[in-house]
């Protein structure tokens, strides 16, 4: 979704957080085109795609973003959704659209969220009440079990706002209510049938379910929040933190969350949540830490608190334990002391990538390499290796973070010799269990985004865009062009920070 050799891990795990969070548990890449040793770099390239292949100076990294989708994944591949509300697409109201008989469905969802599915959708999402859509066809091969939820899951079903139903539509959802099934009608109720064929009949049809439906048991026309309190559907509050969002899902032992924080400020409160536990373990899938989580009672006695912890563009995975209480370590809390900016001379040198490698670079101010180095450090693509030496703060123990500040855009972190973890996302900070009194020897291994060298390569005017047709294009579906971009800083920017860590305060 961004230009080509732009994107980064960081990116790509956003976007993969968002399928996650809308249901989506299976990932594929697409577009990672296959490309002959002889073709110079960056060979073959698809024509509108993240370049998801080893040419690209980012896949130096991918085997950690790979790791935490495999994590994921394999939780939320297991048991099933756990969705209370079936929100009804009222499709005729798009096909009878006036404007034309071809509708267009594009991808980036605008034509969505102008019709009233869309606004109820999204007043659903922003107050945590979790759904699944359902159509007319769905809906007709529908009925309540024994435990009066619909396909064993759903509590009611939400109908928007709509102009156009169908008879059959319109009576079944009578049928559903009469069984015991709440249907909320948003703010209004259907006004007609859709189409032109027998159209009178359907017309009369239509009237007849429509007699008495706004008394009928179980049928609820008015503000959507207000009908699903009134049928006991509870929602999550954790959607009251701006930006955090969840995917909820069961198993026998309990419900999953999957939680992540899409906003920009951290999140460090107790949240509730609408599920009971005896206890709760923390997962985080970037790490692969686990442990149980500080928990008390909600105030009702309806759920479960839990303490999180979570900046921005993280994501863990809660499991709740409904019959057990489970014993273990508990997940570290982030709980620190003053921190200490780290100093000196840094070494930088240049191992893997190209046009050509820079000269090594020493430095005792962090900056992008971009500015640091000349020529060659403005057309790299690749990864530089920072390395510094430092003493242990006196009067301070450990166990220790180290926090990176910025860095473009992922790194590999070693303290004496000892790989301490990969980060591609902010914050970028990993965890030192001790320090040497003197001469710790920190190397940061960075790799930036392959930008810089994609645009020398066009304001060099060299021949490389390998596609035949339509031809490599820019994001707007135009011919591709990085000449006129700015360059984009790289390599590790700090300030690097050394913060006592102490888990359990």
């Amino acid at each position: 979704m961004a230009e080509h050799f732009t994107e980064t891990l960081a990116d790509m795990k956003y976007l993969v957080d968002d399928m996650f969070l809308a249901g989506i548990n299976h990932v594929y890449y697409h577009g990672t085109a296959y490309s002959p040793d002889e073709a110079p770099w960056p060979g073959w390239c698809f024509y509108a795609s993240t370049e998801m292949n080893p040419r690209n100076s980012i896949w130096h990294d991918v085997l950690t973003l790979n790791t935490y989708i495999t994590r994921c994944q394999s939780i939320l591949q297991s048991g099933h959704a756990d969705n209370d509300v079936l929100v009804y697409w009222p499709i005729f109201d798009r096909w009878s659209d006036p404007q034309g008989l071809v509708q267009q469905f594009a991808i980036r969802g605008q034509w969505f969220d102008s019709q009233p599915i869309g606004q109820t959708a999204k007043h659903l999402w922003d107050r945590g009440y979790s759904f699944d859509y359902v159509s007319d066809r769905q809906l007709l091969g529908m009925w309540p079990g024994k435990d009066g939820r619909i396909a064993g899951v759903y509590k009611a079903i939400v109908v928007p706002p709509s102009t156009l139903m169908p008879v059959d539509t319109l009576k079944h959802l009578r049928a559903l209510a009469a069984a015991g099934v709440p249907v909320i009608f948003d703010t209004k109720l259907p006004d007609d049938v859709p189409g032109w064929g027998d159209l009178d009949s359907r017309r009369d049809l239509f009237k007849v379910q429509m007699a008495g439906i706004n008394t009928a048991p179980h049928i609820f026309v008015g503000d959507v929040e207000t009908g699903l309190n009134a049928v006991g559907v509870s929602r999550e509050t954790l959607a009251d933190n701006a930006g955090v969002r969840y995917l909820r899902r069961s198993d026998p032992e309990g419900i999953e969350y999957f939680i992540a924080n899409r906003g920009d400020k951290p999140l460090r409160d107790w949240v509730a949540l609408s599920a009971t536990a005896r206890s709760i373990e923390i997962m985080d899938p970037m790490t692969g830490k686990t442990g149980l989580a500080e928990t008390r009672g909600t105030d009702d006695g309806a759920g479960e608190q839990v303490h999180l912890q979570l900046d921005p563009g993280e994501s863990i995975i809660l499991r709740t334990f409904a019959k057990t209480a489970e014993t273990g370590p508990a997940f570290p809390k982030r709980a620190s002391g003053t921190p200490v900016e780290l100093t000196g001379t840094w070494n930088i040198k240049f191992i893997a990538g190209g046009p050509t490698l820079p000269a090594p670079i020493q430095t005792g101010t962090l900056a992008s390499w971009t500015v640091l180095g000349g020529t060659d450090a403005q057309a790299f693509a690749g990864t530089a290796v920072y390395s510094l030496t430092f003493d242990a703060p006196p009067g301070q123990k450990g166990p220790w973070t180290i926090n990176l500040g910025k860095v473009s855009q992922s790194a590999r972190v070693r303290l004496n010799g000892k790989p301490l973890g990969v980060v591609i996302i902010p914050p970028y900070s990993v965890e030192a269990a001790t320090l040497l009194p003197q001469g710790n020897v920190l190397e940061v291994e960075v790799t930036n985004p392959s930008a810089n060298r994609v645009r020398d390569l066009d304001i060099r005017h060299v021949p490389w865009k390998q596609f035949h047709n339509p031809g490599l294009l820019n994001v707007h579906y135009r011919p591709f062009d990085a000449s006129g971009w700015p360059l984009t800083d790289s390599g590790l920017l700090g300030p690097v920070m050394l913060d006592p860590l102490n888990p359990q305060s």
